[in-house]
């Protein structure tokens, strides 16, 4: 027969000791005995966790039951267990010293055995109901752990703000679709295919490896949404899914700390005999956003007409240019210094576009 718990004895008597274990043997408990304080702790200490209720005398040698009492509720392994103090101290004061100690309670002796099994039961039940408690806690704090590392593993691949969305409780109405006004950026090397066509792959991959992470500090200092890396083409958009009131702004920071990056980055590949170059096209419009792809492989994208117009811009665009549409242009002539560079015929669309090109942050 399976032991309904498991109970350890702490009293100096060995007859004491004994009535105690046939007690709790006919109440189905497996039981352990110790003759003092300092064995109750080390047995204690050596069951780990295994032992579900303590008997404890008051007046023992070595340790007495009010030190152990202490020891084992000042000590978060065993200041769960229940104690139950058995002794032939009836004094008021020695009871109320044990319970403000922490024992469940205080039974004198000659033990009543009905009462003695209700007190175990009892607290048994309370062990069982902290156990219960402890192992939900512990199971939540991996829970909590593991979902953050899922948020980590999650911010390697995904844009931080995708990454926030998937994870919050709104996020689900985000990604199922809605419209709002974007700032869109398009970022693509100029010379990149001349270059991938002379360099072996492992430099393709050097230089991609350098150019993205000076891309990606940069989006990521002005908080933008990342929606792919392309090879050298990048594709960034502001005030989604983080509202944000300077979103053209932001984007003409980002775009212009790029250009300055690359510079260097530039300068490094040319005297290794390669010419490359740096264009960006921007432009200002509303679109649909969501959830786009299908099952097992989804991106959180932008679709419109806003998009298509910076992709033109920034094929146009030439080795150092960050073209603006006209709305972006209006929406920044007071904090940027730029150029109009002529109505230009973008692809895919009907009309010539005005577009400017972005010389400084004033």
């Amino acid at each position: 027969m399976t032991a309904i718990g498991t109970a350890l004895v702490v009293d100096d008597s060995s007859v004491n000791r004994l009535v105690l274990v046939r007690l709790l043997e006919t109440l189905g408990l497996g039981v352990l005995q110790v003759e003092n304080g300092l064995q109750a702790l080390a047995q204690l200490a050596a069951s780990a966790g295994a032992i579900d209720v303590v008997l404890l005398d008051v007046l023992m040698p070595e340790l007495d039951g009010y030190e152990t009492l202490a020891a084992m509720k000042s000590d978060e392994a065993t200041r769960h267990i229940p104690v139950l103090i058995v002794s032939g101290v009836e004094e008021l004061d020695s009871v109320v010293r044990c319970i403000e100690l922490g024992a469940s309670d205080y039974l004198t002796k000659p033990i009543n055995a009905s009462i003695l099994a209700a007190r175990i039961n009892a607290s048994l039940a309370a062990k069982r109901l902290h156990d219960v408690e402890l192992e939900s806690f512990e199971r939540q704090t991996a829970l909590n752990r593991t979902i953050e590392r899922q948020k980590e593993e999650l911010s390697r691949f995904l844009s931080p703000q995708i990454a926030a969305l998937i994870s919050s409780p709104e996020g689900e109405q985000l990604l199922a679709g809605h419209r709002r006004e974007i700032t869109v950026a398009f970022c693509d090397l100029r010379g990149f295919t001349a270059f991938a066509e002379q360099a072996g792959p492992e430099e393709v991959m050097t230089l991609l490896s350098e150019y993205h992470r000076l891309m990606g500090e940069a989006i990521t200092e002005q908080e933008g949404t990342l929606e792919h890396f392309a090879g050298d083409g990048v594709m960034v958009f502001f005030n989604d899914p983080i509202l944000q009131e300077d979103h053209v702004e932001r984007a003409v920071r980002m775009a212009v700390a790029m250009r300055e990056r690359f510079m260097e980055l530039a300068s490094a590949w040319r005297q290794r005999g390669y010419e490359l170059g740096f264009g960006v096209g921007i432009a200002v419009g509303y679109a649909t956003l969501g959830r786009i792809g299908f099952d097992g492989r989804h991106d959180y994208g932008a679709i419109g007409n806003v998009t298509n117009l910076a992709s033109r811009l920034s094929s146009q665009a030439q080795a150092g240019q960050i073209l603006l549409s006209p709305r972006a242009q209006t929406m920044l002539q007071e904090l940027i210094e730029s150029e109009t560079v002529g109505e230009l015929t973008l692809k895919g669309l009907t009309r010539p576009v005005l577009a400017s090109n972005v010389i400084r942050m004033i």
